[in-house]
């Protein structure tokens, strides 16, 4: 529709996209003593998503805005009390400047999310075991103009990583989660 009236359109495919159901701009998966996983969390990733970016002006955010705007079709949660997402300025995302209306800091999640792991000991009680903040957001892309071509934008939503920390804990009350992450660094101590 907007490439009807005229307004630059483009797809926009992100691969390990977070989805931040609390807007805490993590996903955290919580485990007890023994290693158990608890469902305390609608914190999700996905193998990807795909939304729309289009190209305007920010008057009402100022000139530093302008540019590609992430615009979803189908958002999962409600953002002042309906299913919309967006625009929310690149910029913005990439900037970090989550303060922003339109959705800015559910995108920043979804292309720049933590990846933290917690034993919890008691409600009142948690420890990060682990962190990951290389997961989320791996080849944002696009099609090429006049070929089927992938271009790769994960710059144009965020800055290159940086070195991975660990967090080391007793590998005896870690071993157990071990199954549902894959990819993951492990430090015994």
């Amino acid at each position: 529709v907007l490439r009807c009236l005229g307004i630059p359109t483009r797809v926009i495919t992100n691969f390990n996209s977070a989805h931040d159901s609390n807007i805490n701009l993590s996903i955290d998966k919580y485990i007890d003593m023994s290693g158990k996983t608890l469902h305390l969390t609608e914190d999700s990733v996905w193998n990807f998503h795909v939304w729309n970016e289009s190209w305007f002006t920010r008057r009402d955010l100022g000139s530093f805005y302008d540019g590609w705007q992430v615009l979803d079709a189908t958002p999962q949660e409600k953002s002042k009390g309906i299913y919309q997402c967006g625009p929310a300025s690149i910029r913005a995302i990439k900037e970090g400047d989550v303060n922003l209306d339109y959705d800015s800091p559910f995108v920043f999640a979804a292309v720049n999310a933590d990846c933290v792991t917690w034993i919890r000991y008691s409600k009142k009680r948690k420890e990060r075991i682990y962190s990951n903040t290389r997961k989320i957001g791996k080849c944002i892309s696009t099609k090429a103009v006049g070929t089927n071509s992938r271009v790769d934008v994960t710059a144009n939503y965020k800055y290159p990583e940086v070195k991975e920390f660990s967090f080391g804990i007793p590998y005896s009350q870690y071993k157990n989660s071990l199954r549902d992450d894959r990819k993951i660094l492990v430090t015994a101590v």
